[in-house]
């Protein structure tokens, strides 16, 4: 019986030594999250004031741009997802790498070829482990994205889109990430980011069919746009990671929550069974005591006879 108190005694030292570290990394991504919001915050009004000015720009435009007009017979598209270098997040990367299964099953039905690219080591290691070619990927700051990532990202992506299919480019490039409704919901989400469309753009942008400004593009608007287009990409991704990060400090927050009560129910059950282990031990020690006195009482009694 005091080998198995003692064995209860460790399991309890070890689960408390969890529920600290999970408790830490628990407030570490309350911290987090709340720097993450902060950052999507700021970026949503350069993002709004950038896609109502592609959008001008494309309507205003006579001739029709690469990045803003739909092939006819699309044969290949690019899928970016955006994972987390990191787990410990519960459903998070798992519910965004479903989504992008989905669209690449989606894509390839409609007949198209599909180049995937990934943010981060877990949606990596996923299509490593299934041996799939990756066109590109990038790991190592989805905790805390910049727009220089946005940018690294943004690049080949641009330059896959501006390129005939025949030579490797791409005619559509959609993204996967996942949204942050709030600490609660994180939901994965697909968009497709090129060619651009004018009616959801607009409406994105927060412009009216009815009423929209008037510019003057100078030297032209299709030079304008070439000059738009990247940054629009850039800064879509770019709020996109944000979005992803906070997320993924979330999911990881309310994990570690759900880690460290169930440890704390653990320790509370396990300290249940050792006193009632303890309790059955000193139980026994009395009925040793009482049984031994006893048969002393009876040895003492037949000697005297």
């Amino acid at each position: 019986m005091g080998a198995q108190l003692r064995v209860y005694k460790r399991r309890i030292k070890s689960v408390t030594a969890t529920k600290k570290i999970t408790k830490a990394m628990e407030m570490i991504a309350a911290s987090r999250v709340v720097k993450a919001q902060r950052k999507v915050q700021a970026s949503t009004p350069y993002a709004t004031e950038l896609t109502r000015a592609v959008t001008a720009v494309a309507t205003g435009a006579s001739d029709k741009h690469a990045l803003t007009t739909e092939a006819e017979n699309p044969t290949r598209a690019a899928v970016l997802l955006l994972s987390s270098d990191r787990g410990l997040a519960g459903a998070f990367n798992s519910n965004a790498i479903k989504a992008t299964e989905q669209l690449i099953k989606r894509l390839e039905g409609e007949g198209k070829a599909v180049d995937v690219y990934v943010v981060g080591r877990r949606g990596i290691a996923h299509f490593n482990f299934r041996e799939r070619k990756l066109a590109d990927k990038w790991a190592g700051f989805t905790d805390e994205p910049t727009y220089a990532d946005a940018k690294q990202i943004g690049e080949p992506l641009i330059k896959a889109i501006e390129k005939d299919t025949a030579e490797g480019g791409v005619d559509e490039l959609h993204i996967v990430y996942t949204e942050f409704v709030s600490m609660m919901t994180q939901t994965a989400v697909e968009a497709r980011l090129l060619p651009l469309s004018l009616d959801e753009v607009a409406k994105e942008a927060g412009e009216s069919d009815t009423l929209r400004p008037l510019y003057d593009f100078e030297p032209s608007a299709e030079d304008v746009l070439d000059a738009l287009l990247p940054r629009y990409v850039e800064s879509r991704i770019y709020n996109a990671l944000l979005q992803s990060s906070a997320s993924k400090h979330a999911a990881t927050r309310r994990a570690m929550k759900s880690a460290t009560d169930n440890a704390g129910d653990l320790i509370n059950n396990l300290s249940r069974l050792a006193n009632a282990a303890r309790q059955a031990e000193i139980t026994q020690e009395i009925s040793e005591i009482v049984g031994g006195t006893a048969a002393l009482a009876d040895a003492t009694a037949g000697s005297d006879k």
